[in-house]
């Protein structure tokens, strides 16, 4: 096997697995454990967004570190911070979960960007929506036993919990510490104070780099739904007659997987928007939300045919909209504005926690998850353009 698909590369991807699996069960326990506490759906939601907005909020200066540093010493000293987190979820109630949350964010933001930097630098252009696309791929295969895993822990003791969390922080630091990553180009640490300045401008192209912020506002949305429905999901499956929460978040990361892997080859990889690719993208994304709405009235099988249209929907947006931009963006700041966009990914699941969980107070789970199909039907229209081509 060669390019996308090499041993190397497959190391890396082994590694995001592992890492991401223990991502896979809190989804489920905390939710749970905080809906048994007690806590309202407003502090759920704020538990689990401070993960991701932790992350967004340190994405811009990881492409940086890690250029200045090598990705494999960042990423050492990260899997210790990982573990640390994770093995705090052992001895602490909700406001050891909320610290813990946020040092999962901090560890990932630095992960993340290592591995993916480094695949976009190492792969040929033909390969990188390839090599994306297998990253996120495995990112999602503990989700596909992971909740069923949490719920037979949640179901059986907690005393569980926190040996499975143990095994998770080990195996990971031990496997990662022999990751090798290689690198192109070394950074010039004399201008370290001009890159200081390159990422506070950089914010700016957010709104001034009509690419940056066409995916940007894309993934955000897109981000928002699929934040909703990974924290709440486990709490609203209990309103559908026979819903599962495992059978959902299970069948959704199946899809993602399945998906990510046989259209892997699919996903544009030319530098031109595709508009109708992103319009049916986005059409999967609303249908979703609306079936699983109307699934509290309709029956389990909206519920479950959600959880399919969810999962193409996500399996497509993001390598998709990655690839794009590793073409269109300019390369002299090119990490930091990646940086930015998938920070933009995480503050959208953050939100998905953070604002949504005060709508389904208010409201009902079923209009919160119709609330987030009007906002992506609205994207259907956003993602059409009549230019082919975007690169200058």
């Amino acid at each position: 096997m060669s390019g996308a698909m090499s041993w190397p590369f497959l190391r890396l991807y082994l590694l995001v697995l592992l890492y991401f699996s223990a991502n896979s069960l809190l989804n489920v326990i905390i939710p749970l454990q905080g809906g048994a506490l007690g806590a309202t759906n407003t502090t759920i939601g704020l538990i689990m967004g401070a993960y991701l907005f932790t992350t967004m909020l340190f994405r811009p200066w990881a492409g940086q570190v890690i250029q200045k540093f090598g990705p494999i010493k960042v990423l050492r000293i990260i899997l210790i911070l990982n573990g640390c987190a994770l093995i705090l979820y052992t001895c602490t109630g909700l406001e050891g979960y909320l610290v813990g949350r946020m040092l999962q964010g901090v560890s990932t933001a630095f992960f993340s960007m290592a591995l993916q930097i480094g695949i976009i630098d190492a792969l040929p252009e033909k390969d990188r929506s390839q090599g994306i696309s297998l990253y996120s791929l495995f990112s999602y295969i503990p989700g596909i036993v992971g909740p069923f895993l949490a719920l037979g822990i949640w179901q059986s003791g907690m005393e569980y919990f926190s040996i499975v969390m143990i095994v998770i922080a080990v195996s990971t630091g031990l496997f990662g510490y022999s990751a090798r990553i290689d690198r192109k180009e070394k950074a010039n640490s004399s201008n370290e104070t001009e890159s200081n300045i390159q990422t506070f401008a950089s914010f700016g192209e957010l709104y001034k780099n009509p690419h940056l912020f066409k995916c940007s506002i894309l993934m955000l949305i897109g981000s928002i739904v699929f934040g909703a429905a990974t924290v709440f999901v486990p709490l609203y499956a209990d309103q559908i007659r026979n819903g599962n929460a495992g059978i959902y978040l299970g069948l959704m990361a199946i899809t993602v997987v399945v998906c990510r892997f046989t259209l892997r080859k699919n996903i544009p990889s030319d530098g031109k928007w595709h508009s109708g690719f992103m319009m049916i993208t986005m059409l999967l994304l609303a249908l979703g939300s609306q079936f699983v709405s109307f699934s509290v009235t309709g029956g389990v099988v909206f519920f479950y045919i959600g959880a399919i249209q969810m999962g193409i929907a996500q399996a497509l947006l993001y390598p998709t909209l990655t690839t794009y931009l590793s073409f269109v963006l300019p390369k002299f700041n090119r990490n930091i504005l990646l940086g930015l966009f998938i920070a933009m990914a995480d503050l959208g699941v953050s939100l998905g926690g953070v604002i949504m969980g005060p709508l389904a107070d208010i409201f009902t789970y079923s209009i919160m998850y119709q609330i987030c199909a009007i906002m992506a039907a609205l994207m259907i229209i956003f993602s059409y353009d009549n230019r082919k081509v975007f690169v200058d």
